[in-house]
């Protein structure tokens, strides 16, 4: 009798595993009283090298378009990793669930541990300012509310921080090189987050989030995500895909769509409900933005 249920439980965890790591293919439907087999649209192109060329279009949707040289567009054609590649831990081990993602973006895992959720897209913020020479627009707050700016940073200036007191003093040689600019970043890592974020940045409207944006629950520890393609059909209706990075420190990747398969990757939001994304759920739709 142990061994019976023992093995109904297997088969069942089993079941379980292989519907949700199933990547386009068939879907079970209860139909008066008959099960159907239904096939699942496949919205992923293995050949892509970019988040947009990765992501294809359910029929009827065209994407939003945005500036060249936007952050919008910066996010939307990322670099992405042959399909396939693993989410990476900073210590070089394989995450243990590697079924939630479709994608995983080039952005490198510090071996610090330092890199987590919030961290990699501040990441993606200041390495895009950087590449547009805006140099002096790249600065985050520290939980305790203080601005830390890489200009400052660049010219010596470092925190010294006693509980929730953060003073800056002139004790480093200037250095404005590429290097010291990741050595800043660790520095952001390690004292801001999801809360600071959340306090620091403008809110967005859930009818005017566009790519970029960031679904976030502040908190020590809170979680964020945020969007990186952006499609529209003629009824005004809009999907989005998101993307994260995570605790342990990982690699960044496109998250799958488990709750509603048949659309995967692809996200829709209504107001005051729930999101979940693979191991995670958000209370309400709440985004933030980067200042534009």
């Amino acid at each position: 009798m142990k061994k019976y249920i023992l093995a109904l439980t297997i088969s069942i965890i089993t079941l379980v595993l292989l519907r949700n790591t199933a990547k386009g293919r068939i879907a079970t439907n209860h139909v008066k009283g008959f099960v159907v087999d239904a096939i699942i649209p496949d919205y992923i192109n293995k050949e892509g090298t970019t988040l947009k060329e990765r992501i294809k279009l359910p029929e009827g949707y065209h994407r939003i378009s945005y500036p060249e040289g936007s952050f919008q567009e910066y996010v939307r054609n990322y670099k992405i990793k042959p399909y396939g590649s693993p989410i990476i831990n900073y210590d070089g081990s394989e995450y243990f669930a590697q079924n939630i993602h479709e994608a995983i973006l080039e952005i490198p895992v510090p071996k610090n541990g330092l890199q987590q959720c919030a961290d990699a897209l501040m990441r993606m913020r200041a390495e895009y300012l950087w590449e547009k020479n805006r140099k002096n627009e790249i600065g985050f707050k520290f939980t305790s509310g203080h601005y830390c700016s890489w200009t400052k940073y660049a010219q010596g200036y470092r925190p010294k921080i006693k509980g929730n007191k953060v003073s800056f003093h002139k004790t480093a040689k200037p250095n404005h090189t590429k290097a010291n600019f990741y050595r800043y970043l660790n520095l952001i890592y390690t004292y801001a987050g999801t809360l600071s974020l959340y306090n620091e940045l403008s809110k967005v409207a859930l009818k005017e989030v566009h790519i970029g944006d960031m679904l976030v629950k502040p908190g020590t520890p809170g979680h964020v995500v945020m969007i990186a393609d952006e499609i529209e059909n003629e009824n005004g209706e809009k999907l989005y895909a998101l993307i994260q990075g995570n605790t342990p420190a990982q690699s960044v990747c496109l998250l799958k769509n488990f709750e509603e398969s048949k659309l995967s990757p692809w996200y829709g939001f209504t107001a005051g409900e729930e999101v979940y994304v693979p191991g995670y759920y958000f209370e309400e739709a709440k985004f933030i933005r980067f200042k534009e």
